[in-house]
């Protein structure tokens, strides 16, 4: 909740019950990074994921932000959700310390 108090975040709301939320971070203290986005299982696939970044995109350009970042797991279906949104792949890290081993971090950048 301190997210959305503090504008860095949203909860999606259909009948007035949550199916979703969507958070984000300053990286650099200047670029928006939308860290999560959830849509509860049952909503996914309807366009509630595409409507909430696309309201994300609309208020960080009119804060006067022109470049957005984004990133998931390179095992992760959602990669294939951001590029159809108009982002594109611009590096990624790995995680190979022992005990917090992962798959490749990938990020993704658009111009807003």
């Amino acid at each position: 909740m301190d997210k959305v108090n503090r504008r860095r975040g949203y909860v999606l709301l259909d009948d007035n019950n949550p199916i979703g939320v969507l958070r984000y971070n300053l990286f650099w203290d200047n670029t928006p990074f939308c860290t999560l986005l959830f849509i509860s299982r049952s909503f996914r696939r309807k366009g509630y994921g595409k409507k909430l970044m696309e309201h994300w995109e609309n208020e960080m350009k009119a804060q006067g932000y022109g470049m957005l970042l984004t990133s998931t797991r390179v095992d992760e279906e959602a990669q294939h959700f951001y590029r159809k949104l108009g982002y594109r792949d611009c590096g990624g890290f790995m995680i190979d310390i022992p005990k917090y081993e992962q798959p490749m971090e990938l990020f993704l950048i658009k111009g807003i």
